[in-house]
């Protein structure tokens, strides 16, 4: 094998050796990536019943009843679309009506968001890009100029 095969083996097998570790990465990682969504998405995509997927909105108001226990329901809006929202927790201290709000879980076949985490914003400028763009592109962002930065 002449000196240049040679090279060229060995840069194959890298470049080989490289595909398989991102690959394997990329696998390894599938369970942990998680999709954003407003209620209007949800309501135009078919998002598959019991994948994992974020829902952010405003907590509309009027619709917090508390269950037993720490069982909360609500409802998230971006004021086209409405999604009913389960959670089992301690809410965060700033969770309010009419607050901006991110909720980790997954959408049943009943159409009922089941969350298993749920992320309110943590002071009067923030919301996160995601709701805010949401909100944007629904028409209803009632802030001056663009929506607030991200801390």
């Amino acid at each position: 094998m002449t000196r240049k095969q040679r090279r060229s083996v060995l840069i194959a097998t890298c470049v080989a050796v490289l595909g398989i570790a991102v690959g394997l990465v990329l696998f390894a990682l599938e369970d942990s990536i998680v999709f954003f969504y407003s209620p209007s998405d949800i309501a135009e995509k078919s998002v598959a019943p019991d994948q994992r997927i974020r829902i952010g909105g405003l907590v509309e108001e009027g619709s917090v009843r508390r269950g037993e226990g720490t069982q909360v329901q609500f409802a998230v809006t971006d004021t086209a679309k409405t999604l009913p929202v389960v959670y089992t927790g301690v809410l965060p201290d700033l969770f309010r009506e009419g607050q901006g709000v991110v909720a980790e879980g997954k959408l049943g076949s009943d159409g009922v968001f089941t969350a298993d985490n749920v992320l309110a914003k943590h002071d009067e400028n923030y919301m996160p890009p995601e709701v805010a763009d949401a909100l944007r592109r629904q028409g209803v962002w009632q802030g001056e100029g663009p929506p607030p930065q991200t801390n």
